[in-house]
């Protein structure tokens, strides 16, 4: 059995639109009041895609096609004494209007560029953007400050 303390398994989803992020306000949630991309704790015999899809749908009520992974970064919330490794997938389209699906876990939903997100960030997308992540994460997001993007390119 697990101890509290150990390291769990955590998956966010990068959704893009228009060279736009989808972005969540947490609610009573770890990291209340940060903004982040839908995600959660992958569950027992879940791949990292099912649990993107899932999470997506449960949080904001959008369908999400053509995921895959983008990075992985090692997330340690000292003030919380929480430790999470972060699974990052893209997704390549979306389908629908995102909406508060989870009122409970979510505050606000919108779409923002990648030069003007809001603040404060979570701190796994934080790391993300900080270049702190695994295999992916640098190339990744220096493309998107930058203003390229490559489809094929996560």
């Amino acid at each position: 059995m697990p101890k509290k303390d150990d390291p769990r398994v955590g998956v966010a989803v990068i959704i893009e639109r228009d060279g736009k992020v989808l972005l969540i306000k947490r609610k009573r949630v770890h990291g209340a009041g940060s903004w982040a991309v839908p995600g959660g704790h992958l569950e027992y015999g879940e791949t990292p895609e099912q649990c993107a899809i899932r999470e997506t749908h449960e949080e904001v009520g959008i369908s999400i096609k053509g995921v895959r992974f983008a990075a992985i970064t090692n997330d340690i919330f000292i003030e919380n004494h929480r430790h999470y490794l972060t699974i990052w997938m893209h997704a390549a389209s979306s389908q629908g209007e995102p909406f508060i699906a989870a009122p409970d876990e979510v505050e606000e939903v919108g779409w923002f560029g990648w030069q003007a997100l809001p603040a404060p960030l979570f701190m796994s997308l934080q790391n993300l953007l900080d270049g702190k992540g695994y295999p992916g994460s640098t190339r990744f997001f220096e493309r998107r400050k930058h203003g390229r993007k490559d489809p094929n390119a996560i």
